[in-house]
């Protein structure tokens, strides 16, 4: 790489369709040329808190990321060095000994629910987007992911998303809407505005003087 790399903020609500608009833009580049970072990968290590107590975690209030190894990570990504990211056991709610190496590339696009909400991780970021996305569709989607991916059962989810989720994305994730630079509605199913997405991130890059596959762009 020849320049500093784009960096990409791409937050929204759970359920949103955030991590469906950003492998909607990863497909169309080059695998070299684009990566993700997602937050929920950077929970807090809880290993030295009770098990009774991490079933209390709040996952969707912002001090439950580790915010501090997430940009530490970023700026070694930015300065083009490879990184081990962590993994998040949610059986267990904490993170895993499991690690992922992550090389960098010419566009990094940081994914999850909050991370247009601490200033210093905004000011890393060149392009901010906003995935804005009905909550009736984002319930679904998340009793959906939490019953198949993570074993909840209906009831615990239903309750988790009125006495917390909800709560927590009316404070923290709807106001962070007003720094996006782009608000995309409804998600991956926008396919216009992941068009113009795809093509804003061809013109930065291009201003950059960063090379990308143009069969692909």
């Amino acid at each position: 790489m020849n320049d500093k790399p784009v960096v990409i903020g791409v937050a929204g609500g759970t359920g949103s369709g955030k991590t469906s608009v950003t492998r909607s833009i990863i497909q169309r580049f080059t695998d070299k040329t684009l990566l993700m970072i997602e937050q929920d990968y950077y929970y807090k290590d809880q290993s030295d808190v009770p098990f009774e107590e991490r079933l209390e975690t709040n996952y969707d209030h912002p001090l439950a990321f580790d915010n501090d190894l997430l940009m530490e990570h970023l700026q070694e990504l930015i300065d083009q060095k490879s990184v081990e990211k962590p993994v998040y056991d949610y059986k267990m709610h904490t993170r895993s000994e499991e690690t992922i190496h992550v090389e960098p590339k010419e566009v990094i696009i940081v994914e999850g629910i909050l991370v247009l909400e601490d200033e210093r991780l905004r000011d890393m970021m060149d392009i901010k987007v906003f995935v804005d996305t009905d909550a009736d569709v984002r319930i679904i989607r998340r009793m959906m992911r939490d019953i198949n991916e993570r074993g909840r059962t209906l009831d615990s989810v239903i309750e988790q998303y009125i006495n917390v989720v909800r709560p927590m994305h009316l404070q923290f994730v709807e106001p962070t809407k007003r720094y996006a630079d782009i608000i995309i509605p409804e998600g991956g199913q926008n396919h216009v505005a992941i068009d113009l997405m795809a093509s804003k991130i061809q013109t930065v890059l291009y201003e950059k003087g960063l090379l990308i596959d143009e069969e692909n762009s």
